[in-house]
C-alpha cells in the first residue's frame, strides 16, 4: 500500500550517500572559495604576478574536459569508479599545489584540480539518479546548495588567517584528508549501486572536443586581456574552437533553448553566466571605486551565498511547486538584483547597496539552480545520465567563462583608459541584466517534454561516445 510518507535523506537508505556527497560538495566548495583569497599570495612567493589569472583559467578549462570524462566513466564504468578517479585527481592537484615552486607547476597543480572537479561534479548527479528517487531530489540538491553556505562564510576567513599567519600552501594540503574522508563514507553506498550494462571503454572522440572547447574558452579569455590586434585573431580562433567543441557535447538544439533537455542544459548556462560575470566584477567595484578593503568587499559575496542557500532549502522543503515557476523567478531576482547592484557604480553613494541587491540575487540562484537539477534528471534516461549531466556542467562553465570573459574586456578597457571603472560596471550590469532577462523569457521552454532532438541519430552518436 502506497503512504504519502516522504524518505528523508539521512533515514537508514540514504545516510551514508548523503553524508559522504556532502561532505565532497563542502571540502571542493571550501577550496573554490578559499583560494582567491590565497592567490595573490601564493603567486608573488612564486614570482608569478603577471600569470595571476591563469591559475583560474586552468582550472575552469580543464574541468570542461574534467566532466566529459566524468560522463565516460559514469555511463561506462558506474558511478564508484568516477568518483574514484576525481577524488584522486583532485587529491593530485591539491598536493602538487601546495608544494609548488614554480609558477608553470602551480597552474599545472590547478589544470589537475580542474579535471577532478569536473569529474567529481557530474558524478555527483550520477550518483544523485541512481541512489535518492525523484521525492528526494529537490531536497538533495537543496542540500548541496546549503553545504556551500560554510565555505563562503568561512573559507575567505580561514584562508586569509592561514596565508598571514602560517603558509598559504597550507589552503590546498589541509583538504587532503578531508576529502578522502568524504570519499570513504560514500564508497560503501555507491558500491551497491548498480553497474552501467555496458563496460566497453569508452571512445575518446568527446574528450578531444572538450579539449578544443577548453582551448576555445582560454584564447577568449587572452584575447580579453590583450586588446590589440592580435587579440582580434585570438578572439576568432577561440570562438571557433569553442563552437566547434561544443557542438558534439551538446544536445541538438540547446543554443537556441529547443523545449526540452536542450532548454534545461541552455538555461544553466544563462544562469550561471550572468550570476558570475557580476561576481568577479562586485569585489573590483567596490575595492576600486569605493576603496573597501578586500575583507569588506567579500561580504555582498557571502550575503550572495546565504540567499542562494536560504532560497535553496525552501525550494526543496516544497517539492510540488512547478520547477518551470521557480525557474523563471530565479531568472528575475538575479536580474533585479543586478539592476539594483548598478548603484555601486555611482561613486558618491558608497557600495553598500551591493550588500543588499546581492542577496537579492542569490535567492535568485537557490531558486533557479536547484530546480534546473530536477528538470535535467527528469529528462535524462538511466542510459543517458551522465552525457547529459556532463553536458549541463560544462554549460555551467560555458557560460561563466564567457560572461566573465566580456567582463573582464570592459575592465582591461577601463584599465586602459578607454573609459571609467564606473562605466565598465554599468556596461556590465546591462550586459548580464540582458541575459538573465532571456533566460526568464525562455524559461517555460525547460519544462517541455519535447524530444531531445529532432535528429535522433545525431543524439545516438553522442551517446554512444559517451
Amino acid at each position: 500500500m502506497e503512504t504519502d510518507q516522504q524518505p528523508a535523506l539521512f533515514d537508514r537508505a540514504h545516510r551514508l550517500s548523503t553524508a559522504g556527497l556532502l561532505m565532497l560538495v563542502t571540502f571542493v566548495a571550501f577550496e573554490a572559495m578559499a583560494v582567491a583569497t590565497a592567490m595573490p599570495t601564493a603567486v608573488r612567493e612564486l614570482d608569478g604576478l603577471a600569470w595571476y589569472a591563469w591559475p583560474f583559467s586552468a582550472y575552469l578549462v580543464s574541468s570542461v574536459f574534467g566532466m566529459v570524462l566524468g560522463g565516460d566513466l559514469g555511463d561506462r564504468r558506474g558511478s564508484r569508479v568516477a568518483l574514484l578517479t576525481g577524488v584522486g585527481i583532485f587529491a593530485a592537484g591539491l598536493l602538487a599545489g601546495g608544494i609548488a615552486t614554480e609558477m608553470s607547476v602551480f597552474i599545472a597543480a590547478r589544470a589537475l584540480q580542474g579535471i577532478g572537479g569536473g569529474i567529481i561534479s557530474v558524478s555527483l548527479y550520477v550518483v544523485a539518479g541512481q541512489a535518492f528517487d525523484a521525492r528526494l531530489r529537490p531536497r538533495l540538491f537543496g542540500a548541496f546548495a546549503a553545504a556551500w553556505v560554510l565555505p563562503a562564510l568561512l573559507g575567505p576567513v580561514v584562508a586569509g588567517l592561514l596565508t598571514t599567519h602560517l603558509t598559504w600552501r597550507l589552503v590546498f594540503l589541509a583538504l587532503l584528508p578531508l576529502i578522502l574522508l568524504g570519499l570513504g563514507l560514500v564508497l560503501p553506498a555507491v558500491r551497491a549501486l548498480p553497474l552501467p550494462a555496458t563496460s566497453t571503454a569508452p571512445p575518446t572522440t568527446r574528450r578531444w572536443w572538450a579539449l578544443l572547447a577548453g582551448l576555445g574558452i582560454g584564447l577568449l579569455q587572452y584575447a580579453g586581456q590583450r586588446l590589440d590586434l592580435l587579440a582580434v585573431g585570438l578572439a576568432v580562433a577561440g570562438l571557433i574552437a569553442l563552437v566547434l567543441g561544443l557542438r558534439p557535447l551538446m544536445p541538438r538544439g540547446t543554443v537556441g533553448m529547443r523545449p526540452g533537455l536542450p532548454a534545461v542544459i541552455a538555461g544553466r548556462g544563462l544562469l550561471a553566466g550572468a550570476f558570475f560575470g557580476m561576481d568577479v566584477l562586485l569585489p573590483l567595484a567596490l575595492t576600486e571605486l569605493h576603496g573597501y578593503s578586500a575583507a569588506a568587499a567579500g561580504v555582498p559575496l557571502t550575503a550572495g551565498a546565504l540567499g542562494w542557500a536560504t532560497a535553496s532549502q525552501l525550494q526543496g522543503r516544497n517539492p510540488r511547486w512547478s520547477r518551470v515557476a521557480l525557474l523563471r523567478a530565479g531568472f528575475l531576482l538575479v536580474a533585479v538584483g543586478l539592476v539594483a547592484t548598478v548603484l555601486v557604480a555611482v561613486p558618491g553613494l558608497g557600495g553598500w547597496p551591493a550588500y543588499l541587491s546581492w542577496a537579492v540575487a542569490g535567492l535568485g540562484m537557490g531558486l533557479g539552480m536547484p530546480s534546473l537539477s530536477v528538470l535535467l534528471l527528469d529528462r535524462s534516461s538511466d542510459e543517458s545520465r551522465g552525457a547529459d549531466s556532463a553536458s549541463f556542467q560544462i554549460a555551467d562553465v560555458t557560460g561563466s567563462a564567457v560572461c566573465i570573459g566580456v567582463v573582464g574586456v570592459l575592465v582591461a578597457a577601463a584599465a586602459a583608459g578607454t573609459f571609467s571603472l564606473s562605466v565598465a560596471v554599468l556596461a556590465g550590469v546591462v550586459l548580464l541584466t540582458a541575459v538573465a532577462l532571456t533566460g526568464a523569457v525562455l524559461a517555460p521552454r525547460a519544462g517541455a517534454d519535447r524530444a531531445v532532438t529532432a535528429d535522433p541519430a545525431v543524439r545516438a552518436t553522442t551517446l554512444s561516445a559517451s
